[in-house]
């Protein structure tokens, strides 16, 4: 028995939460609290249907847009416990300057976050570095560890591609520059609302691999 067990993998699926009020260039206020549109709540009733089976367990970001994602797929299978884990989108501008603006206001700001290239670099109250995000990442492959063998996990674009980038050894450590590699990265992988990808690892504490193919799951 004990030999068949570690031959046994565990999956993982990472999905990226519904389309957004956000995604569809409306301007928003708390970034924990943007909603999803009508088509985001017809999304996620779409990926809750590609489950075969209940998953082990769901983890969920606690913000707004990934939760009501999240709450699709758990009102299918209500036997299954569902966490809130810190597997939130990156904020990295000071929200309250982003108060009630829209992604394209914002593009100036963003460009300009990007270029400083400095993973310490905080934008003022309420943001996150880019080392406090990387380092959320690699804490969240470390939580998986101890989960059952199919997990699902609703979270954001640049979180599920920060785990992405880790897991194809793209930062040994986070270190001046890696943050324009996680940048061009990102945006040649763009994760699309209510896809993502699928990691997998023996149950004998092999370390965790990304799979090939990137799910397409309902994001049309």
């Amino acid at each position: 028995m004990a030999s068949e067990n570690t031959t046994r993998q565990q999956v993982v699926r990472l999905i990226r939460h519904g389309e957004s009020a956000a995604n569809i260039g409306a301007a928003t206020d708390d970034p924990a609290l943007i909603p999803l549109t009508e088509q985001g709540v017809e999304q996620a009733r779409r990926v809750a249907q590609t489950f075969l089976k209940a998953p082990g367990l769901i983890v969920t970001s606690p913000f707004i847009r990934a939760h009501c994602t999240a709450q699709a797929t758990a009102g299918l299978f209500p036997e299954t416990a569902v966490q809130v884990w810190p597997i939130h989108e990156f904020t990295y501008l000071e929200p309250s300057r982003c108060a009630n603006t829209t992604a394209q206001e914002r593009r100036a700001w963003v460009q300009a976050y990007w270029r400083t290239a400095d993973p310490d670099y905080r934008d003022g109250p309420g943001a996150e570095t880019f080392r406090e995000f990387t380092q959320r990442a690699r804490d969240f492959l470390d939580a998986l560890g101890s989960c059952p063998r199919d997990v699902a996990v609703f979270s954001h674009g640049q979180f599920i591609n920060a785990v992405a980038w880790l897991l194809e050894g793209k930062a040994e450590s986070v270190a001046q520059g890696c943050m324009l590699d996680y940048r061009a990265y990102e945006l040649s992988n763009p994760v699309a609302n209510c896809s993502g990808y699928q990691i997998h690892r023996t149950t004998n504490g092999s370390d965790w691999q990304l799979g090939r193919q990137r799910e397409r799951l309902a994001a049309c």
